[in-house]
């Protein structure tokens, strides 16, 4: 799924339904300190998540070690590495490429089911409820306020680690477009509604993504090129 979305330069390593309870996979003592007390439950899905890491580590050519949560919990990778982590219930991935090739990586997947009671209300802009209206009456078979809460996690992810600041909910708008042809992926843009991070000289404004929806998933990742010399992104 994920990996459909995100350019070939980036080593995606997913697991599905029995393979993304995280049993086989032997954490680093570091590692292992870190969940020593949580519930069952998110001991398996770090293990998951991690056991998809160490896959793509290997895919590009780096020796695996231990994975830790740094600030807000997002994960300190390798130097030389940037990449991102997603689970959920049935479903674990890991997105990873070396730093030279881009600036930031961000991807989510959640279960493709209506959010809960009062979640859209409090995530999204009343300019994009109005659009997630508009893409129901069009494309009933998607349910889009599930996938915008995707979205946002996937622009957070991408944004955090270019900051190493918090971003809220409301502080980004973002329009999804529908697929173009059923089963193909789709893509959303994320206009950033404070100042956005500086990289290369050049402010990012804008964070472009794509999305699927299958297998009873919605996912959604955001690539995050680097600026090229007279660009405003």
């Amino acid at each position: 799924m994920i990996e459909e979305l995100l350019p070939g330069s980036i080593a995606v390593v997913e697991a599905y339904g029995r393979d993304a309870l995280g049993d086989g996979v032997l954490l680093y003592p570091e590692e292992e300190a870190v969940v020593a007390r949580a519930v069952e439950k998110r001991q398996r899905e770090f293990r998951a998540a991690r056991g998809c890491a160490r896959q793509a580590m290997e895919k590009l050519g780096v020796p695996p070690g231990p994975i830790l949560p740094g600030e807000r919990g997002a994960p300190r990778w390798p130097d030389g590495l940037i990449g991102s982590m997603t689970h959920c219930e049935g479903y674990c991935a890991a997105a990873l490429v070396h730093a030279g090739e881009l600036v930031s990586v961000g991807i989510d997947a959640e279960p493709h089911d209506r959010l809960p009671e009062g979640v859209l209300e409090a995530v999204a802009l009343p300019t994009e409820q109005t659009r997630l209206r508009a893409l129901a009456r069009s494309h009933p078979s998607v349910h889009w306020d599930r996938l915008l809460f995707s979205a946002k996690e996937s622009v957070y992810k991408a944004w955090f680690p270019l900051t190493g600041k918090w971003l809220d909910f409301q502080q980004a708008d973002i329009e999804i477009d529908p697929a173009p042809e059923p089963g193909a992926p789709g893509r959303f843009r994320a206009r950033l509604l404070v100042p956005g991070p500086v990289v290369d000289n050049h402010r990012i404004e804008i964070f472009d993504g794509r999305w699927t929806v299958g297998r009873g998933f919605a996912a959604t990742a955001i690539a995050v090129p680097r600026p090229q010399s007279g660009e405003r992104s």
